[in-house]
């Protein structure tokens, strides 16, 4: 009884309030104005954003500074479709403003809304993959990573200022609400209703697919790569492999994102790729809790109607009421708003029990304590080796590696051959 009781609480804590947020957003329309609506729209694809960058920081220990890149690519893939369908039988404004008097041969196939939605998300989780792969197998970590994703954002953005003739330039893809969808104008309500319903959706299966993967035996190696990466690979596993498609999957998830967002705005710019808007979503999931992936989702959207209510309230000063918010939660609850809630369920359960919920965390997943995880520890083991013969008498050795916290170490991995 004790047991079952200890399963349903865990499952509980795991989908609970998952469930209840993602049907109190399906109900949102309801109950609030369609400004609104479109505002919490975008505040939803930033929390997509979130949930991908939780997994490569928070659960992969990749700190990425590109997911803006890859938002902005995807946006713009779609952007191409919805800027076409705007222009009719006319090539887009601003190609005729820059002295294009044809449609330029690799913007034609946008005009398909499939091809566009695949090349929005193909073409950015492509370009994650490659970069990822060399910039992986040349062991680059840390905040080197850090500083070549976020060379490679800037870069692409100054380049998409200056092909004002393809691109837009600085003031990028914009005037799309003539486009018609079904019939009806792009900006319509219930073609909007219909954009925003589509990313509370994609929200919550991104989100169950993350929670897969890191439930995983992948999820147990991508958590083992974060605290001792050379310990991994003597188990002979290939590091650059696993990193490079938690990358990918994370720009596909960012692309995703992009592609949400562009209807519901009805602009996309290379402000949206520069330097500071990565920063902006390392902050999202960091406020929220790193490695809790509804952390993210909450650090999401806390930040940006945050933002929205101060500016609006105080429209000259509101920069400062969010710095002291950024202060306040990193001071109060280090570990995120997420992270610090589990910690005190998890304090009060020992008070009360006797016993940690170190079953109930998601492995302990903050960064800031320790990452337990658990009985499944054992099936990270070595892959199997080929067989040897000897006339001798066959010997056999035992590796165990022991993958450890910032704080604490929790759980071994054995291998053998």
């Amino acid at each position: 009884m004790k047991n079952q009781n200890r399963t349903f609480l865990a499952l509980l804590m795991r989908w609970g309030p998952f469930l209840i947020i993602t049907a109190l957003f399906l109900l949102a329309p309801q109950f609030i104005s369609p400004f609104r609506l479109s505002q919490l729209g975008k505040f939803l694809t930033f929390a997509i954003i979130a949930v991908g960058l939780d997994l490569i920081w928070g659960y992969g220990g990749m700190m990425s500074l590109g997911q803006g890149l890859f938002f902005s690519l995807g946006a713009y893939g779609f952007a191409m479709y919805l800027k076409l369908l705007a222009s009719g039988d006319k090539i887009p404004d601003f190609m005729f403003w820059s002295g294009l008097t044809e449609l330029p041969w690799f913007w034609a196939p946008f005009s398909n809304p499939l091809f566009a939605v695949v090349a929005a998300l193909v073409i950015p989780s492509l370009i994650a993959a490659i970069v990822g792969y060399f910039i992986f197998r040349s062991r680059v970590q840390g905040v080197y990573f850090s500083i070549i994703t976020q060379a490679l954002t800037l870069l692409t953005s100054i380049w998409f200022v200056g092909q004002q003739a393809y691109t837009g330039g600085t003031n990028g893809i914009t005037n799309l609400g003539s486009a018609k969808f079904f019939g009806q104008s792009l900006l319509s309500t219930g073609v909007q209703t219909g954009f925003y319903l589509a990313t509370v959706i994609c929200l919550a299966l991104v989100y169950v697919l993350a929670r897969w993967v890191t439930d995983s035996r992948f999820g147990r190696l991508l958590i083992a790569l974060r605290d001792d990466e050379a310990r991994v690979r003597f188990l002979g596993y290939d590091p650059v492999l696993i990193k490079t498609l938690v990358f990918t999957l994370s720009a596909g998830i960012a692309a995703l994102a992009g592609v949400l967002f562009v209807p519901q705005v009805g602009i996309i710019s290379p402000a949206n790729m520069g330097v500071v808007p990565s920063i902006e979503m390392v902050i999202w999931v960091a406020l929220g809790g790193r490695g809790t992936l509804i952390g993210a989702i909450v650090g999401a959207l806390v930040v940006n109607f945050g933002r929205s209510y101060f500016s609006e309230t105080y429209p000259e000063i509101w920069q400062y009421f969010l710095g002291l918010l950024f202060v306040a939660v990193v001071l109060l609850f280090p570990a995120g708003i997420v992270g610090s809630l589990m910690q005190g369920f998890n304090w009060l359960r020992i008070r009360i029990q006797g016993e940690p919920m170190s079953d109930m965390t998601e492995y302990g997943t903050t960064p800031y304590r320790p990452i337990t995880l658990g009985h499944s520890a054992s099936n990270l083991s070595a892959p199997a080796a080929p067989a040897a013969t000897s006339t001798s008498t066959a010997t056999s050795a035992t590796a165990s590696a022991t993958v450890s916290s910032p704080s604490s170490t929790t759980a071994t991995a054995k291998g053998g051959s």
